[in-house]
């Protein structure tokens, strides 16, 4: 009996549809960065929360699900283990208790630092793949995409 990986597919119209295609790069991406990130521990979704947070120390949960294309129910369990396990530090604010200010610890800091090392590695790589020349023009379209698709 064949091994599932040695079968052929047949993708039909998937094959030429940009969402599908989308996708399927994507996850090819995150698991390239995993391979990358797994000494760290962490999972490669979380390297955006920890950045966006990091550059914006003070952030608000509101704001940092916005930036970061999640929605609050999927971005709280993230913010949960994070503050868990010591990388950020979650305070409410003095002017609305329902708000919550978010800044790296330092152990937030250093593991940001070591994330960071990988994710310009992983770019690189993708730069390669896509071609320096065709960079601007690939994220040209995937911000177009991001922000006129709804």
């Amino acid at each position: 009996m064949p091994s599932v990986a040695a079968e052929e597919v047949d993708f039909g119209v998937l094959e030429n549809w940009v969402g599908f295609q989308l996708r399927m790069a994507q996850s090819a991406s995150f698991q390239a960065f995993a391979r990358l990130s797994h000494q760290s521990g962490m999972r490669p979704g979380r390297f955006a929360t920890l950045y966006l947070i990091g550059r914006n120390p003070g952030i608000s949960q509101t704001a940092l699900s916005r930036a970061n294309g999640k929605d609050k129910s999927s971005l709280t369990p993230v913010l949960n283990d994070l503050v868990r396990r010591g990388f950020v530090h979650r305070a409410r604010t003095r002017n609305d208790r329902r708000t919550y200010r978010l800044t790296l610890t330092p152990d937030g800091r250093k593991l940001l630092d070591q994330l960071n090392r990988c994710a310009q590695r992983h770019d690189r790589n993708l730069d390669r793949l896509i071609g320096r020349r065709d960079v601007p023009r690939f994220l040209e379209i995937l911000r177009k995409i991001a922000t006129e698709i709804a």
